[in-house]
């Protein structure tokens, strides 16, 4: 594992063809917020009410938790710090947990160059920035 500019990079050791040459982005893993999260259960999986399997080669997978994304970022003017930057399974972009001043807790998709601990806000009068979010007209 080699650090890079403040962020891990492990190279996979060749034991197959796709891993020759291979290297990932090792974000900081941690546990989901219970209340940032929705359960889907997903039974289907290709089977019908009885169960029997009726649409081929589907099923399987993983069970998947969805991670409540916050799209809107209506917390206008209160600065908020990136706490984590998590995998989502749901979706191929990361997503970051970030922590308002007023203590509420939420999901956004991570912006690319943010690190942990940056300070990020929303609203009309907020400079133009990585992780700032402004409305279309203020821009």
């Amino acid at each position: 594992m080699k650090i890079l500019n403040n962020t891990a990079i492990h190279l996979y050791k060749t034991s197959t063809p796709r891993t020759r040459n291979g290297a990932t982005d090792r974000r900081g893993k941690s546990n989901p917020r219970k209340n940032l999260i929705s359960g889907q259960h997903h039974s289907g999986k290709g089977r019908n009410a009885r169960g029997i399997i009726t649409a081929r080669h589907r099923g399987g997978g993983h069970k998947r938790l969805y991670r409540k994304i916050d799209f809107l970022r209506n917390e206008k003017d209160i600065s908020a710090r990136i706490v984590t930057i998590e995998y989502d399974p749901n979706r191929n972009a990361h997503i970051c947990l970030i922590h308002y001043g007023d203590g509420e807790k939420r999901y956004i998709l991570h912006p690319r160059g943010a690190r942990i601990g940056d300070t990020i806000r929303s609203g009309t009068e907020v400079p133009i920035s990585m992780g700032n979010a402004l409305p279309l007209s203020a821009v």
